[in-house]
């Protein structure tokens, strides 16, 4: 009993501080460093922040066929560093799965069109090195919490943003979306105004947009009370448009989670909120989640 009140007060503290970067910090000395090998600050592209880390699996993975998830972290696209979820890659590489965590170009340096470039910059950087890395060049996803959500939504459902790579999203083994908004307009957050100068914002800037059969399987996860990202606007009406159209979508709605314990709950200190991490191994790699994993309350539809 000590020991659940003892989680459950770090919890608390965790998810009063994770939006800032104390938080953040204080999460990241609850994560093991044993899980894992990999290379920090790896560059993709010529600029400062065009940089990725990289983690590889310890044990639990067969060489040359791992699955690769490229992971984009949230922040209203003014704000964030790769360092800051370490989390993230040791809970997919103590599950045998390889992380590439990339930084972007922020607003105001850029607007949508430059981090989304980037984005498919660290995405072709991933595929282009899967194989040296252990993994399967057949098994990357693009994965994100928040606005990295909607970067690898709109990396996985609107062509424009590989083509100039020479890449498509059919290269894509799938993609998870956690918490994100993906249909927004109109803009009333100032931050975010600036980052899709509006009000000239193109309503083919959502993703909601591009949604058709040609998008590879989804996974969609977001918390029913989300304060932050609408998740009836955004999380349920992609589910809906995506399977109307004949994708393989899997939604799980959190009772527990708000929008960034979403993916704090990644983290194997704050894992008993809500399986999210469960639910994204067992996508990745294909699987059917153990029975009786959806006990908290969670809707899966």
């Amino acid at each position: 009993m000590n020991r659940r009140l003892g989680l459950i007060g770090i919890g608390s503290a965790i998810t009063t501080l994770l939006s800032g970067c104390s938080g953040a910090q204080l999460l990241d000395h609850l994560v093991v460093h044993d899980t894992y090998h990999g290379t920090t600050g790896v560059p993709y592209g010529d600029d400062p922040r065009q940089l990725l880390d990289v983690y590889q699996p310890d044990t639990g993975t067969a060489s040359g066929n791992a699955p690769v998830v490229l992971f984009f972290y949230g922040g209203s696209w003014t704000r964030g560093e790769r360092a800051q979820y370490r989390f993230v890659g040791e809970a997919l590489a103590a599950n045998g799965i390889i992380a590439v965590v990339a930084d972007y170009r922020l607003s105001p340096q850029v607007h949508y069109d430059g981090f989304l470039s980037d984005c498919a910059l660290a995405l072709q950087w991933t595929l282009s090195h899967a194989a040296s890395l252990g993994g399967d060049p057949a098994r990357v996803m693009v994965m994100g919490h928040s606005a990295g959500a909607y970067n690898a939504a709109m990396l996985t459902l609107d062509p424009r943003w590989l083509a100039p790579l020479g890449l498509t999203p059919n290269r894509l083994a799938g993609w998870i979306g956690l918490a994100g908004p993906y249909d927004f307009l109109p803009i009333v957050d100032p931050e975010v105004q600036v980052a899709f100068v509006w009000p000239h914002t193109p309503a083919d800037s959502q993703p909601i947009f591009y949604a058709s059969a040609k998008a590879p399987r989804t996974l969609l996860l977001a918390a029913r009370n989300d304060k932050v990202v609408d998740t009836q606007r955004n999380t349920v009406a992609l589910a809906n448009r995506l399977r109307a159209a004949g994708t393989d979508v899997d939604m799980r709605i959190f009772d527990r989670l708000g929008h960034v314990t979403t993916v704090a709950a990644l983290a194997r200190p704050l894992d008993w909120l809500a399986p999210v991490l469960p639910t994204v191994v067992a996508f990745v790699r294909n699987e059917s989640l153990r029975s009786g994993i959806n006990t908290l309350g969670n809707t899966t539809t």
